[in-house]
């Protein structure tokens, strides 16, 4: 009968016991998590560690490598044999892709395209933004899905939808015949016109909504209080809109030209022979000759290329953060 009337309470003292386990457990565990600001830091870090950092390290690995007919097509670089430890790193494809003509010219035409992509969006998307910035309220939310309406269409088929406006057949060509405008057909596809209308129209919502954020922010109090004091609407824009805007420009600058480089798909469809990018060259080394080590280190060479726009981007912030101070 004793035993009986202990058993329940041995129960209760047990599950007393893994319930307090529990808790310190769970308290433990959230001890090591990241909480609040920490945590809405560490997001952004993780997501660009493990799809931004890891994929590099791995690229950069196998530009060391050398080049062999096995999967995958390239050699380790580590060798561990008889007790041995060997490294094996290959210099070459850096020499390669640094000195061949072939490297060297497909990383100039990529940055001008990129360059010359940049300057057009921002010559059109800056008034644009300009005028959505100060326009009605109510009226902004619609022009702002019109500028976002490209988005909501795969960018493949966009870029496809190009070719059927630009050929010699187009409806391009075929209106501006009809209408008597010119007698034999525009060659624009193909050809480096065609490159330049596919990358302007693609890149140009990418450029305009970062610049639109900055610009929508402006005090116009300051603007007013330059035409009180005489100054011309294009006085008041180049001494105060331009400059107070500067970082939104370089921002959105940046957010265009840096993917611009690498650009694949629209040279392929919409450029010539002449438009080699250097996303075509890494995409012939990697798919068609299987040099996966060269077009590794061509990958390594255009991200340092890269970096450089945006350290120039930092330190201009930089100088901004110590003179507002």
């Amino acid at each position: 009968m004793t035993d009986r009337l202990a058993l329940p309470a041995r129960r209760g003292r047990t599950r007393g016991l893994a319930a307090r386990l529990a808790s310190r457990l769970a308290s433990r565990l959230a001890s090591w998590l990241p909480k609040g600001r920490t945590f809405v830091i560490a997001a952004p870090f993780a997501f660009l560690l493990v799809f931004f950092l890891v994929p590099f390290v791995a690229v950069l690995k196998i530009s060391f490598a050398d080049v062999q007919m096995s999967v995958p097509p390239y050699t380790s670089l580590v060798d561990l044999t008889d007790g041995t430890l060997k490294i094996a790193l290959d210099f070459e494809h850096f020499r390669t892709v640094l000195t061949d003509h072939l490297y060297l010219g497909a990383y100039v035409f990529s940055v001008e395209v990129a360059a010359m992509t940049t300057l057009v969006c921002l010559l059109v998307g800056y008034p644009a933004c300009y005028l959505i910035a100060r326009a009605d309220p109510a009226h902004r939310n619609l022009l702002l899905m019109m500028v976002m309406l490209p988005f909501w269409t795969s960018y493949l088929i966009r870029v496809y939808a190009w070719i059927g406006l630009l050929k010699n057949q187009g409806l391009i060509n075929n209106v501006l015949i009809w209408a008597h405008l010119i007698d034999e057909p525009l060659k624009i596809y193909h050809n480096n016109w065609g490159l330049m209308i596919g990358m302007v129209y693609n890149y140009l919502p990418y450029l305009m909504l970062p610049l639109y954020a900055y610009l929508v922010k402006l005090d116009m109090t300051l603007v007013e209080a330059a035409y009180d004091l005489g100054a011309r609407p294009a006085a008041a824009f180049f001494t105060i809109t331009l400059p107070m805007s500067r970082r939104g420009i370089i921002a959105s600058s940046l957010l265009v030209f840096i993917p611009a480089v690498g650009e694949y798909v629209i040279p392929e469809l919409l450029g010539g022979s002449n438009s080699l990018m250097i996303g075509r060259v890494m995409w012939d080394d990697f798919f068609v000759s299987t040099d996966w080590p060269t077009a590794s280190a061509a990958t390594v060479a255009m991200v340092v290329l890269l970096l450089l726009p945006m350290a120039w981007f930092q330190r201009i912030r930089q100088k901004d953060i110590e003179g507002a101070r």
